[in-house]
């Protein structure tokens, strides 16, 4: 099993926490693990992305030119990524900022209306962790015990009593993605 996985929109959307949960869930769970973050001088507003391997078997670089999955966040980012996922791979994006959506018919496509929901619940700070919810719903090549140990160990101790509220956004997450081609 290996996974390649890209990651991107704005600095502050949680876009390198996503994948940092996800290389530490990937590490729990005794998997070979690359995280690869790529941020422009700004961060917060700026673009931002993360490219994490998971695998059961050596990693020989942490660099991809082809994903297995692009978790796209905002338009800058679809337009840049979507040629990028291999064919048969899958496309998850929020609806929040997207114009244009996805076109390519040789990929899975998903959205998860992750911006609306954490709106509706007001909790903007879990928009992350449903996103990641969604896609571990698809791929579930981390189980949630070590997610929440992903997630524990990628937030500063301070913020663990936020650790119920996350494992819901995750679960609903998985939820509320859905299939668009």
């Amino acid at each position: 099993m290996k996974e390649t996985i890209i990651i991107a929109g704005f600095g502050g959307q949680g876009v390198l926490s996503m994948g940092k949960i996800l290389a530490y869930s990937g590490v729990m769970q005794d998997f070979e693990v690359t995280w690869m973050p790529s941020y422009g001088p700004e961060m917060r507003g700026g673009t931002a992305n993360v490219t994490v391997i998971i695998s059961d078997k050596r990693i020989s670089s942490p660099i991809a030119n082809e994903y297995d999955t692009a978790i796209v966040l905002n338009q800058q980012s679809l337009d840049k990524f979507e040629s990028q996922v291999k064919a048969g791979g899958v496309l998850i994006y929020d609806t929040n900022g997207i114009i244009n959506p996805p076109t390519r018919s040789d990929i899975e496509i998903y959205a998860v209306d992750a911006a609306a929901e954490c709106a509706r619940l007001g909790q903007a700070k879990l928009f992350n962790t449903m996103i990641l919810g969604g896609y571990l719903k698809l791929k579930p090549i981390v189980s949630m015990e070590n997610v929440m140990l992903g997630l524990k160990k990628s937030l500063p101790e301070r913020a663990w009593y936020l650790l119920p509220q996350n494992k819901e956004a995750i679960l609903r997450g998985g939820e509320i993605i859905r299939r668009v081609r």
